[in-house]
């Protein structure tokens, strides 16, 4: 068995050449499946692993936009659409300089397992574009958000694929390529999620990933039988999903004490309350400015920026009880899991996408702590583009107590689900293994029912 998870993971890597983050991504998953292909071997004729790390189809196109100035501007555009078997594809939009086909990869085959996991009929796939929404005005990234649509349209549709928001893709860039969408198409249907509440959204759509995260953390807390009440937590990241962390663990009782972004992070002592919170909300949303300008404001707190080189981040190494890394992809090293470690944090929840290494990773399952990756603790977010899909459908709006309802609902469905695979695969409490193989599960045997296609 060693040996044909060293060959699927070796064929992935040679097939898919200077990919790093998809090879991580794969390598992960395909270790924790080794006792699943142990104990099912009808899955390894038919080759399912193999074909759930080949994305079902992938787009790649060319973006050109007019600038203010009135010059052509070109960027790429990208589409993965990684696996359908269980539903119409469903996966954010990343606009971002960093985007690249192998990072998209990576999102969308996470993206499968994290699905899988919300318990809603549907696929996984990601997509965006190298286009930096910074600094540019509401007009040109109109412009580029139309011209982005106008060849995404022919690619997707409510029972095909359903795109979201991630990272630089907000409330104003969905309404820019809903808008598009609807004068290309000319219907009104719901082809993209995280839409406005007045034109189609659903209420806690925002909130959902940070609070989803929260709520998985809880989950795991209370299998010893404890809450938030008094806890410090660490918070990376300043965008949608570290804000409403923020907010959900000051409900329960949490103290939050970092956010960061991209120049350096800040530290407060005295905790994040509801106004410096809103303070945050506007810096970040509105403003667009900079995490520093939040010790300007409050004093007692401090600022450190970043240091080109530094072997790892020092947000990690303040004391805390839980740590819920928000910002991006293996943002926690090997070092810095150490650090956690080393300061007693034993609650880690992950808000991005795989922000722990390889090595984090190991020490984090080593060690025994609560430990939750980003395709179940996240998933709150796609789990409410899931029930804005429905609500679409139907032509009708929950409340937000009955969407909030139906996140907490969903979060204990995916903690029970990873507790209880990896109880059944001979790693109890891993919920690393757990949510890896719930995931594939659901997906392999949906992809054994449908034949080789």
């Amino acid at each position: 068995m060693a040996e044909l998870i060293e060959s699927l993971i070796n064929n992935a890597v040679s097939r898919n050449p200077g990919e790093p983050e998809f090879h991580q991504a794969v390598e992960e998953v395909v270790r924790s499946l080794e006792p699943v292909l142990e104990r099912r071997p009808e899955y390894r004729k038919p080759k399912i692993v193999e074909r759930m790390i080949e994305p079902d189809r992938i787009v790649q196109f060319r973006v050109s936009w007019l600038d203010d100035q009135g010059d052509v501007q070109i960027n790429k555009g990208f589409r993965v659409e990684m696996n359908g078997a269980i539903g119409p594809y469903k996966g954010g939009l990343r606009f971002h300089p960093s985007v690249n086909l192998g990072i998209l990869k990576f999102l969308a085959f996470e993206q499968v397992f994290k699905n899988s996991l919300t318990t809603l009929p549907m696929g996984g796939g990601k997509g965006g574009s190298d286009f930096d929404p910074k600094g540019k005005s509401d007009n040109e990234v109109m412009r580029f958000c139309q011209s982005f649509m106008t060849e995404l349209a022919r690619h997707i549709g409510p029972n095909t694929d359903v795109p979201a928001g991630d990272i630089g893709v907000g409330g104003r860039e969905i309404g820019y390529l809903f808008g598009q969408y609807r004068r290309l198409r000319n219907e009104f249907t719901g082809v993209l999620t995280g839409k406005g509440l007045n034109w189609g959204g659903s209420l806690i759509r925002s909130e959902a990933t940070g609070y989803g995260s929260v709520y998985m953390a809880a989950n795991m807390l209370a299998t010893r039988n404890e809450t938030f009440e008094g806890k410090t937590c660490l918070v990376s990241g300043s965008g949608n999903v570290a804000q409403f962390t923020v907010e959900k663990l000051q409900q329960l009782g949490g103290k939050v004490v970092t956010l960061s972004d991209s120049s350096g992070f800040i530290y407060d002592p005295a905790g994040i309350d509801r106004e410096k919170l809103e303070f945050v909300m506007d810096l970040k949303n509105i403003r667009r400015g900079r995490i520093k300008e939040y010790c300007d404001k409050f004093s007692g707190s401090e600022y450190t920026a970043v240091e080109q080189g530094r072997d790892h981040d020092p947000l990690w190494t303040i004391d805390g009880d839980c740590a819920f890394p928000s910002a991006t992809q293996n943002e926690i090293n090997e070092k810095d899991a150490q650090n956690l470690l080393d300061n007693k944090v034993y609650v880690v929840s992950e808000g991005a996408n795989m922000p722990t290494t390889p090595e984090g990773m190991k020490l984090f399952e080593d060690a025994g702590i609560l430990y939750a990756p980003g395709k179940a603790a996240n998933a709150g977010g796609v789990a409410v583009s899931g029930l804005e899909m429905a609500q679409n459908s139907m032509r009708y709006s929950w409340t937000r107590e009955e969407v909030d309802d139906r996140l907490q609902k969903i979060m204990k469905s995916i903690h029970d689900a990873c507790l209880e695979a990896a109880d059944t695969y001979g790693t109890k409490g891993n919920y690393v293994n757990g949510a890896n193989i719930a995931g594939f599960l659901k997906v392999a045997n949906a992809m054994m029912d449908h034949g080789v296609v």
